[in-house]
């Protein structure tokens, strides 16, 4: 895993070597292994390297062809590349390393841009054609990866993150505020915006090709591979899917186990992890496992049960790991907030600062780490989420409903007020048509056109939080995983897995179709507990398809999510912190938001009246993220 930069000059001029330079290496935490760089007139590609599959010289990028032709610049790792390699040999390929990055280079002389179709991994890349003066940009099926770019009449530059881009001599940072609303309405981004105008991020599971004498005046993307949860028409018996489950569980995890390097496993205490690490385990032997747990002297109600530090204990008793783990206090979210702007570069889903701590951790033991993301997604891992929107008169109507849920942050009714500042350049901005045309790429319309089952729905359900909410949380790993130079692998999406797990029926991931908890989203932690313990109901295959590998009291236990207790340290450790930030008169965000409406907000949770942590922590990353970047009011 790397991190890479490219510049293509469509007029022909030369390429500034300085200028590439200095945009790879702001990547230099990503690969802090050494440097690369191929320019080719107009052409200029930059590389930094964490080494994890062969570590000699060999395996450097950029990386170009015996003949000259080709040369790749790429971020990931793809699993499947010996077997690639066997097939690329028999057509006559010859190889002189041992990398993964050679194979996927060979792929695309032999394949073309259809190479990506056969990769089962991560990756973020970009191959020159020499010939052709063409250049071809990929990012994987789910965007495990992250790759950005900033295209204009005469240039396109792109990059693993948005700072190498903002690093380019010259290039103007202005603040998209249709983003900042759509962010304020989802705590997400569904669009290809970033907050940057100029700056958009490459779709998953998308390709896309540049000719250097024809600037476009947009990316053409070529979709190869989306999403697609249907019901199974000739469904198996239970038992057959969970025994075929275990079966790709195994084998994903064994897939991602490769490297020359070692590799620890995140163990939470709970079922994903604790299958990961049950998993590798076998074939390594005291693996590392790290855990992340919560100082809980200020805490109380659901908070006393955040710490999961006693499970995952028990799970590294069990699987005999090398178990490593910290404590985070009030204090830890406070130091870390600059630093954790900074490499976010955006603020995305929920907190993720103990993320941040948890990768720093692992980072000092190993390069690579396993961890349980996106099981939640293919699974059904949030029914209290899915069921709001089961029974509808039409799609429209599913719409409607479903949208009124993902209003995380403000509700429409609040916008204007809270925007006012900037309300003429977003007035137009219509969150619902945003949050529609999410559907717009799904292959199983049956949903969309009339009344359809509840299942349908369900689907549709996970979906959308497939292409919006795991592609946040992924972004949001890499580049925290990444700010230490540590590489994150998710085995939970592994191409045969998940392929698998769109086709399991509803009724095996969720049983209580009737039943329905509500649950606010503000609730952090043990309200997926509280779900839990009244329905029993939630990835039920998994659970089923697990009981052979981990402990009964781990299968059948409640989810717990990683959560801190921020509501509580907000309003109690914290108190003095968010209100120096949040209730300064001079902070950088009453540019964009109206002072009066956020100080009733925030005033309203810290004096106990309601819960408003999401928002809390919004503000304050935004605030952050405006201060690192350059974007607020000078502080005088």
């Amino acid at each position: 895993m790397c991190g890479i930069t490219g510049i293509l000059n469509f007029n022909g001029a030369p390429i500034d070597g300085d200028a590439l330079k200095k945009m790879t290496t702001t990547l230099a935490h990503r690969g802090p292994d050494g440097d690369g760089y191929f320019i080719a007139s107009a052409l200029g590609l930059g590389h930094r390297r964490l080494a994890i599959i062969d570590l000699s010289d060999s395996g450097r990028q950029p990386m170009t062809t015996a003949d000259g032709r080709y040369t790749i610049a790429y971020n990931g790792e793809v699993y499947n590349f010996k077997e690639l390699r066997c097939e690329l040999e028999g057509a006559g390929h010859r190889f002189r390393s041992r990398s993964d990055t050679e194979v996927l280079l060979a792929a695309y002389a032999q394949w073309g841009a259809d190479c990506v179709t056969r990769f089962n991994g991560m990756f973020a890349l970009a191959i020159w054609d020499g010939i052709e003066r063409s250049l071809f940009l990929a990012r994987d099926r789910y965007g495990i990866k992250p790759l950005y770019y900033a295209l204009d009449g005469r240039q396109l530059l792109f990059a693993s993150e948005h700072k190498a881009i903002l690093n380019y001599p010259g290039f103007a940072r202005r603040l998209d505020v249709e983003a900042l609303l759509e962010y304020f309405t989802f705590q997400n981004l569904f669009t290809d915006k970033t907050f940057f105008e100029q700056i958009k991020l490459f779709p998953a599971g998308s390709w896309c090709s540049v000719t250097m004498h024809a600037p476009p005046a947009e990316l053409t993307f070529h979709r190869y591979w989306d999403f697609n949860f249907h019901e199974p028409a000739d469904p198996m018996p239970p038992q057959a899917y969970a025994e075929q489950l275990l079966f790709l569980f195994r084998q994903a995890v064994k897939r991602q186990m490769v490297s020359d390097v070692e590799l620890g496993a995140y163990l939470s205490g709970g079922m994903d992890s604790g299958s990961i690490t049950a998993v590798a385990a076998t074939r390594m032997p005291y693996i590392k496992s790290f855990t992340c747990g919560f100082d809980l002297h200020s805490a109380s109600g659901l908070e006393l049960g955040f710490d999961e530090r006693d499970k995952a204990e028990y799970m590294s008793y069990r699987f005999k790991t090398e178990h490593y783990e910290m404590v985070l206090k009030a204090g830890d979210m406070e130091r870390i907030l600059p630093r954790l702007a900074y490499h976010v570069e955006e603020p995305r889903v929920g907190q993720s600062y103990p993320n941040y701590y948890v990768a720093q951790l692992a980072s000092k033991f190993v390069k690579v780490v396993l961890a349980g993301t996106g099981s939640d997604e293919i699974f059904g891992g949030y029914p209290w989420r899915y069921y709001r929107a089961v029974n509808n008169g039409s799609f429209e109507d599913y719409i409607d409903k479903y949208y009124l849920y993902w209003q995380r942050l403000i509700p429409n009714r609040e916008i204007k007020t809270l925007f006012q500042p900037v309300w003429p350049q977003v007035k137009h901005v219509w969150t619902r048509d945003i949050f529609r045309d999410v559907f717009n790429g799904c292959r199983d319309r049956s949903a969309c056109h009339a009344p359809s089952s509840p299942a349908a729905y369900i689907n549709q359900s996970l979906y959308f939080e497939a292409k919006t909410f795991l592609h946040g949380l992924l972004i949001i790993e890499d580049k925290l995983s990444m700010a230490h130079g540590l590489e994150t692998r998710v085995p939970f999406l592994d191409n045969d897995l998940v392929d698998f797990a769109m086709q399991v029926p509803v009724n095996l991931k969720l049983a209580n179709l009737a039943q329905v908890a509500r649950i606010n989203e503000n609730e952090p932690g043990l309200k997926t507990n509280k779900y839990f313990l009244k329905t029993r109901d939630g990835k039920l295959i998994l659970r089923k398809a697990m009981r052979p590998i981990i402990p009964a009291a781990i299968t059948d236990n409640v989810k717990q999510g990683f959560s801190a207790p921020d509501a509580g340290w907000f309003k109690g450790d914290s108190i003095d912190y968010v209100r120096k930030i949040l209730l300064d008169p001079k902070a950088g965000i009453y540019t964009l938001l109206d002072a009066p409406s956020v100080h009733a907000i925030v005033n309203g949770h810290l004096e106990g009246k309601s819960n408003r942590r999401l928002f809390i922590w919004s503000l304050l990353s935004l605030e952050w993220f405006l201060r690192q970047y350059r974007l607020a009011p000078s502080r005088t």
